[in-house]
């Protein structure tokens, strides 16, 4: 069977409502930005030149269209998109501080995200491609969940490369105990692994990251790639006993970081794609990480994510600086 795709992303589609100043009357404005983690992984990908499909369900509403009118300009695959009559949208609120980070206000519950359901799921995009990218987002809800277990198993039939990135948001989830349940399920089942300090620290209990992934490998032997994302201090990547460590790229103007981590996700999965994941050397990590870090960068320096993301030679033009 030929592959049509290269990368086939489950999960949710919102819009981030990033704050932007205030009015002349002193009330804060939002930027109504497209965004939901596994699109922004798909929107990279598709600049670095992959074929995508997305997966995963909108609301009837204004928001729902200006996402599926986003992510199609995008060269994303929409076949998979469901567009649900009743439910609206998922809206999350986002406050950013000095630093960058972000606190998160989510509007979903429930939100059309976490309807969609098993039967809903286009089987035939997953047998048709190469890599299936998840996350947790929607693994929060039962309905949703089973639809992801459902694509999970599908990828896992057709000998897929499995991609998971835990995206842990504490407030969407009933308990850190279901939480932490649902993320060593995809811990499980993965092959690349993008994890990022606190989660790492959450699933292990350990703040040496050297130990936590000791640990993970140890109980998830078919983590092959595993990736440790430390915000500005850099990045790591763990491979058959081996560690190699990046630092971040620092060129000031960062704004926010929103979408940092699926594009350096995304960067990753490119690599996994053109270079596969046996014998790789440490200078190949190096040069996968080293990308990654670059890409993830660009990103931070403007609002949003999906309609932020670089070009494969702005990323580049600063590597080579």
């Amino acid at each position: 069977m030929s592959t049509k795709y290269d990368v086939v992303a489950l999960g949710e589609l919102l819009i981030d409502f990033t704050e932007s100043g205030e009015s002349e009357q002193k009330n804060p404005l939002f930027e109504a930005n497209p965004g939901g983690a596994p699109c922004n992984v798909l929107a990279m990908l598709k600049k670095l030149g992959k074929e995508c499909a997305f997966i995963g369900k909108v609301g009837n509403d204004m928001f729902g269209k200006q996402l599926t009118d986003t992510i199609e300009a995008a060269g994303i695959h929409t076949e998979g998109l469901v567009v649900d009559p009743y439910y609206n949208t998922t809206l999350a609120f986002v406050k950013t501080f000095a630093n960058g980070d972000r606190d998160f206000s989510f509007y979903r519950h429930p939100g059309a995200d976490m309807m969609l359901g098993e039967e809903e799921v286009d089987y035939d995009m997953i047998e048709n491609a190469k890599l299936f990218h998840f996350g947790t987002l929607s693994m929060t809800d039962e309905k949703v969940r089973k639809a992801t277990l459902a694509a999970i198993a599908c990828a896992q039939k057709n000998n897929l490369i499995i991609s998971f990135d835990p995206n842990y948001r504490e407030p969407l989830w009933n308990s850190v105990e279901e939480a932490k349940e649902q993320i060593a399920y995809g811990l499980s089942v993965c092959h690349v692994l993008k994890i990022a300090d606190n989660e790492i620290e959450l699933m292990t209990g350990e703040t040496d990251f050297d130990k936590g992934a000791a640990i993970l490998h140890e109980k998830y032997p078919n983590i092959k790639i595993l990736n440790v994302t430390a915000g500005g201090d850099g990045s790591f990547s763990y491979y058959n006993g081996r560690k190699v460590f990046q630092p971040a790229c620092s060129n000031g103007g960062v704004i926010e970081t929103t979408g940092a981590g699926d594009t350096f996700c995304a960067s990753v999965l490119n690599f996994v794609l053109e270079h596969g994941m046996d014998n790789l050397s440490d200078e190949d990590l190096a040069q996968m990480l080293k990308f990654a870090n670059t890409a993830a960068y660009i990103v931070t320096t403007k609002k949003g994510a999906i309609r932020s993301m670089p070009e494969k030679s702005m990323v580049e033009e600063l590597l080579n600086k």
